[in-house]
Order: structure tokens, then C-alpha cells, then sequence
């Protein structure tokens, strides 16, 4: 079980990103489309898998001090530090294995993939602001994967949304570890002596901004309109400023947003709101074949 935990397999949904682009490019029934990106799943999920655990060994005493994160298989004493990098390399050795047979071009994408989190890991997320940039970085990777591998061309506007949004959870996740500095008079992680709450809220707000701006415009674009076969896109910005707003809840008055792959798991309003948006899409783009039913 401590092996298992040390995958960190709740995280792995931060890699069904890589099915963005077969859903936006109006293919996600095209089965070998949709089997091709699972394997790809799989690859990420393990080569991620292999950089939380180098992440937890070279944390582990500072992991320690943090009363979450103290519970991880390293941290704790449930695993070695030496089984922890045996699988650690095996799991590298699948993963990339996988994604060379998957794609070269996928290769090279989750090659990057690693370096840029590696270098993250080995002491660039101690940077203030580079951290949260490097970060989101990885998501937009995740969609290049799933674009590469399905032969889908991803948009501009999803590359610039993806980004955003990553930018907006990894702000709440750093305001989080803020608001345990000033608890416990601890830095929870180095990069935590550049931010303060202030700056924290502020970026928060403009990032929201930005955020809503870059939907809006992106189903009303022409080209998006051109693309997708219909002008309603612009319907589902209900579900995504929802699904904003409460993040923003859970950040500003409940104070959790340590983990948004937790909140994920375990929030009701935005699992149903999740759902509502895909479901609106769905109908809008795979279902919805009168197209004057809203006229």
C-alpha cells in the first residue's frame, strides 16, 4: 500500500489532460484515437509518477515538518529511499518504453515533460513565480502529448486556457502554503519567501479575469466557430465561471486549496459542474444535429 501511495495515483488525473484535444477536436468517439491516448495515460502517468517520487526523496526531511505532507511513504518511513529510486528508474523505463511505441513525437513531448519537471525538482520550484510558471508549463505539455499522439492540432486558445488555468490552481496551492507560514511560522517550501497573501489575492483576481476573458473569446472566435460547426459554445461559459467561482469559495472562505486534484476528488459542486460542462459540450457537439432548434 506505502508503494502504491508513493505513485501518488490520485494525481494522475492531472493527465486526463492529454484527452483535451480529441475532445475539443470533436473526435473523442473515434476509438483508436481514444485507445492510442489511453496508453498515453499510462506513459504519463508513470513517467509523472517517477518525478513525484525523486520530488518526495530530495523533500523528505522538509516533508517532515509539513503536517500533510509528513503522512508520504518517504517522509514517514514506510519506504527506503533506495526501493523508492529502484522503482523510481523502472518506472521511467516502462513509461518512456511505452511512449516510444506509441509515437516518436510523443517521446520527445514527455521527454520535455520530464527535463522541465527534473529541473523543477533538482531546485527551480525554489524560484518565487518561475515555480507556478514551470508548473503550469507541464499541463500545457500534457495537451501537446494528447495532441501529438491523436494527430489533432491543438488551438491557440485551449494552449493559452490550459496554461491559465494551471496558473490559477498553482496561485490557490501557494496561498495555501501562505496560510500555513503564517499558522505555523514554518516555510512549508523555499519559494514561499516570495509570495505573501497580498500578491497572492492579487494575481488570483487577474489570472480569474484572464481566465474568463480567454473562454469567452474562444467560443465566439470565428475560426472556433468554423472549426466546432456551431456559434452556442458560448453557453457552457455558465459551467466554467461556476466552476471558478467556486474555487475561489473554497479559497477564500473555506481556506482549502492545498491540493485542487483533492478538491477535485472530494468537492460536490465541482465534480457536478465538471460534468454539466462536459455534458453541454458533448451535446452541442456530438448530439445536437438541428441547428436551428435555438434559433
Amino acid at each position: 500500500m506505502a508503494y502504491l501511495k508513493l505513485l501518488r495515483p490520485k494525481d494522475w488525473a492531472k493527465n486526463l489532460f492529454l484527452y483535451i484535444p480529441l475532445f475539443f477536436g470533436g473526435e473523442i468517439f473515434n476509438i483508436q484515437k481514444l485507445t492510442n491516448i489511453t496508453f498515453g495515460f499510462i506513459a504519463f502517468s508513470f513517467v509523472a509518477s517517477s518525478i513525484y517520487i525523486i520530488n518526495d526523496y530530495r523533500d523528505r526531511e522538509d516533508d517532515r515538518k509539513h503536517p500533510v505532507k509528513c503522512k508520504r511513504p518517504l517522509a514517514a518511513g514506510t519506504v527506503s529511499p533506495t526501493a523508492a529510486l529502484i522503482l523510481c528508474g523502472l518506472l521511467l523505463l516502462v513509461g518512456f518504453g511505452l511512449a516510444w511505441w506509441i509515437r516518436d513525437k510523443f517521446l520527445f513531448v514527455i521527454g520535455i515533460y520530464f527535463l522541465v519537471n527534473l529541473s523543477y525538482s533538482l531546485g527551480l520550484k525554489s524560484i518565487a513565480i518561475l515555480d507556478i510558471i514551470l508548473l503550469a508549463i507541464g499541463f500545457v505539455l500534457r495537451i501537446k502529448g494528447g495532441s501529438v499522439i491523436s494527430f489533432v492540432p491543438l488551438s491557440e486558445w485551449i494552449v493559452i486556457m490550459v496554461f491559465l488555468l494551471a496558473v490559477f490552481m498553482a496561485l490557490g496551492k501557494r496561498r495555501d502554503d501562505v496560510l500555513l507560514k503564517l499558522s505555523s511560522g514554518t516555510d512549508m517550501r523555499k519559494s514561499i519567501k516570495g509570495y505573501n497573501l497580498e500578491l497572492l489575492n492579487t494575481l488570483l483576481a487577474l489570472v480569474c479575469a484572464v481566465i474568463a476573458v480567454a473562454y469567452l473569446m474562444y467560443t465566439m472566435a470565428p475560426e472556433t466557430i468554423q472549426h466546432m460547426g456551431t456559434n452556442r459554445l458560448y453557453y457552457t461559459c455558465i459551467f466554467v465561471f461556476a466552476g471558478i467561482f467556486r474555487y475561489l469559495s473554497l479559497i477564500y472562505i473555506s481556506t482549502d486549496s492545498g491540493s485542487p486534484t483533492k478538491i477535485l476528488y472530494k468537492d460536490r459542486f465541482i465534480q457536478i459542474t465538471l460534468l454539466l460542462w462536459i455534458a453541454s459540450y458533448i451535446f452541442l457537439l456530438y448530439v445536437l444535429k438541428d441547428r436551428t432548434f435555438f434559433k
